[in-house]
């Protein structure tokens, strides 16, 4: 492994860290020492990387807004028309509960941060805005809004469920939402 300046992965290995420290400890157990000693880089990396916490935990907070981005893009990218936008989001819902308990902990920690100290509610800010973005491709703005309300709300709750409601319910739910 590369050392030094000359490690151009560095800088996202202490973003990785940081997201997988948040994802196993929670934020409040997060910490320069902790990073650097789980991305294998000295704890100077850390400095040279970033000017403090904040700037670490916006940028690793951002990639991870981007990811979830992301799944709302493969999702909803390709319905051609309403009842298969509706379908996409249903589907959308239970692989956001489904999927890795990583992603489900980073959201609630983003949102918690967001909530405690105003200036991290840009991310999540923009985190909506290009959620809702997908969604008015199939979707008027407002509803889009909506939408976005929802897929987040439900996808909590299927997570959290011990029996958590199923597609057909899921689907219930949106097309409420969606009619005309």
């Amino acid at each position: 492994m590369a050392t030094g300046h000359t490690d151009p992965r560095r800088r996202e290995r202490i973003i990785a860290a940081t997201l997988d420290l948040i994802a196993e400890e929670g934020l409040a157990r997060v910490s320069h020492r902790r990073i650097a000693a789980r991305a294998g880089v000295p704890l100077g990396s850390m400095t040279y990387h970033f000017s403090g916490m904040d700037e670490l935990l916006r940028e690793a907070f951002g990639q991870f807004t981007d990811h979830i981005v992301a799944v709302f893009d493969t999702h909803l990218s390709a319905p051609a028309d309403r009842d298969q936008a509706r379908a996409a989001v249903a589907d959308l819902v239970h692989i956001l509960s489904e999927g890795p308990q990583r992603d489900l902990v980073l959201t609630q920690e983003l949102y918690t941060l967001a909530a405690r100290q105003p200036e991290y509610r840009e991310l999540t800010h923009e985190w909506m805005r290009r959620s809702r973005i997908h969604l008015e491709r199939h979707f008027d703005p407002d509803t889009a809004r909506q939408l976005d309300a929802l897929i987040k709300g439900l996808a909590l709750h299927r997570a959290l469920a011990r029996e958590p409601h199923d597609r057909d319910l899921t689907l219930e739910a949106i097309t409420r939402i969606t009619r005309v």
